[in-house]
């Protein structure tokens, strides 16, 4: 595994990923009862934007590096408000430090709330645990563990509301088909929960083969509802650097469909290259 997310730290599919996952946690966080978040590809939880590794790609210039100098019309503003009010606590200090989804977890969720972080990388582990903030919270649970074995341990919580964030690093050529069976032992045993997926938009056989039979299967599984998003700054190409990605989310909150809608055209409109960013929102399965 020679992935490391540092390269890559707030950059245009880290803002798309982090800013649904945050409308999801707000939504969470409104009834009483706690709820549980389980990342299993959790990554280093902070990246430092001034370091060797960000600084090689600059790619979170193109990303939160834009947003952050934008100025969105008040809808907007208020639904991306949770998210960059964490994004400007740590890009503000020095150096600049950008939150990846630990941090985001431990911000907008509440002294009720459980949290695992996952990762199979013992480095990023290493990493995870020398965040004192995160290592010393008592809602936090962090392991050693492949992240699809992860999915199939820690569901269903004992919490019975919260979201999974599978956010894979995509090496490996098998990595769709991997993602297909490891949702296929957790779902059923945890149908109502919230699964959130992230994927790279390159190869766009691969991606249209995976979005079909995962909406063939999904009902079987027990989930009558997925919302399917994708997000893109640039033309996709096989050989080309990532310039598009996509989410889909089972059981999503009953109001993020709506809020994708304004969400995406900005970010989209906000991160793009040359103005050919587009963003799309659909329902991959429907009750």
């Amino acid at each position: 595994m020679n992935y490391r997310h540092a390269f890559h730290a707030g950059n245009f599919a880290d803002v798309f990923k982090h800013a649904i996952l945050a409308r999801i946690l707000v939504y969470l966080g409104q009834k009483d009862t706690p709820f549980r978040v389980i990342d299993t590809h959790a990554g280093e939880g902070v990246y430092d934007l001034s370091s060797e590794r960000a600084e090689k790609t600059a790619e979170w210039r193109g990303g939160i590096g834009r947003l952050l100098e934008a100025a969105p019309p008040p809808e907007i503003a208020d639904l991306l408000a949770p998210y960059l009010a964490t994004v400007a606590q740590l890009f503000g200090n020095t150096p600049p430090l950008y939150p990846g989804s630990p941090a985001l977890a431990l911000k907008l969720s509440r002294p009720q709330d459980r949290m695992i972080f996952c990762d199979a990388h013992p480095d990023v582990i290493a990493a995870l645990r020398g965040r004192r903030d995160v290592s010393r919270d008592p809602r936090v649970k962090i392991v050693e563990i492949d992240g699809y074995r992860a999915l199939n341990a820690f569901v269903p919580p004992r919490e019975r509301r919260g979201v999974v964030i599978i956010d894979p690093p995509f090496e490996s050529k098998t990595e769709f088909d991997d993602l297909k069976a490891a949702l296929a032992l957790a779902v059923p045993k945890w149908p109502t929960g919230t699964y959130l997926i992230w994927f790279p938009v390159k190869d766009l056989g691969a991606v249209a083969r995976f979005r079909a039979a995962l909406g063939a299967a999904l009902p079987g599984l027990g989930v009558g509802n997925a919302l399917d998003l994708r997000l893109a700054v640039a033309a996709s190409h096989p050989d080309a650097p990532l310039a598009a990605n996509g989410l889909i989310i089972l059981n999503p909150p009953y109001t993020l469909a709506v809020e994708a809608q304004k969400i995406l055209p900005y970010l989209a409109k906000t991160m793009a290259i040359m103005g050919q960013g587009d963003a799309d929102v659909a329902w991959l399965v429907r009750h």
